[in-house]
C-alpha cells in the first residue's frame, strides 16, 4: 500500500521535516518453526511485515491489516513483544521519519503467503535456522518476538535520564 493519505497531508504542511509515526509489526510464526518475511520493493531487504498505524487504529489491528495487505496471510496477534524506536530514516525523496515500533508475535489462521501489494517483491515462510539476511532492526524485533517472554520488551533510559532523579535502589 502506498503512503497513507494522512501522512501525505502532513507532508504538505511540514515538507521533509522529521515526522514521528507509529508502525505496527507482525512476527508471524507457524507451527513448523518458520517465520513469514517479505522482501521490500524499495530497498530489497527481507523484513517482518508491518506498516504505519492509521489515525485511531489499534496497533494490533494495524499489524493484522498490514500482514494481510503485504503477504496475503491472515494472522491473529498472540502477544505484544516489544515497543521500540527506529533509527532516524531519510527516504530518497528527502522525507525524514522516526517510528515508534509496536511489535506483535502472531500466528497464521488463513490465507496463502504471496506478494499481495507493491511493497514486497517476494514473500515466503523461512525456517528460523536458515533465515535470509535481515536488517539489524528486523533481526532484533524477531529475536524479541521469539524470546517468548510474558512481558513486552522495551527500553527505559532510567530515572536520571528521564526525570533527573537518582536511580531507585531495590
Amino acid at each position: 500500500m502506498p503512503t497513507p493519505q494522512f501522512v501525505l497531508d502532513l507532508r504538505q504542511k511540514v515538507g521533509h521535516d522529521p515526522l514521528w509515526l507509529v508502525t505496527a509489526v507482525g512476527a508471524v510464526l507457524d507451527g513448523q518453526g518458520r517465520v513469514l518475511l517479505g522482501r521490500r520493493s524499495d530497498d530489497g531487504n527481507w523484513t517482518l511485515p508491518g506498516g504505519i498505524v492509521d489515525p485511531a487504529e489499534h496497533p494490533a489491528d494495524a499489524a493484522v491489516r498490514e500482514i494481510f495487505e503485504e503477504t496475503g496471510v491472515v494472522a491473529v496477534p498472540q502477544a505484544l513483544t516489544s515497543v521500540t524506536i527506529s533509527a532516524p530514516i531519510s527516504y530518497p525523496n528527502g522525507d525524514q521519519v522516526r517510528y515508534l515500533e509496536v511489535t506483535f508475535r502472531c500466528r497464521p489462521v488463513g490465507g496463502t503467503a504471496r506478494v499481495n501489494d507493491s511493497e514486497c517483491v517476494d514473500v515466503g515462510w523461512h525456517s528460523l535456522e536458515a533465515l535470509p539476511e535481515l536488517s539489524e532492526s528486523a533481526s532484533s524485533l524477531l529475536g524479541q518476538a521469539l524470546a517468548h517472554r510474558s512481558e513486552a520488551a522495551f527500553t527505559f533510559s532510567g530515572l536520571t535520564a528521564v526525570l533527573g532523579l537518582p536511580e531507585a535502589r531495590s
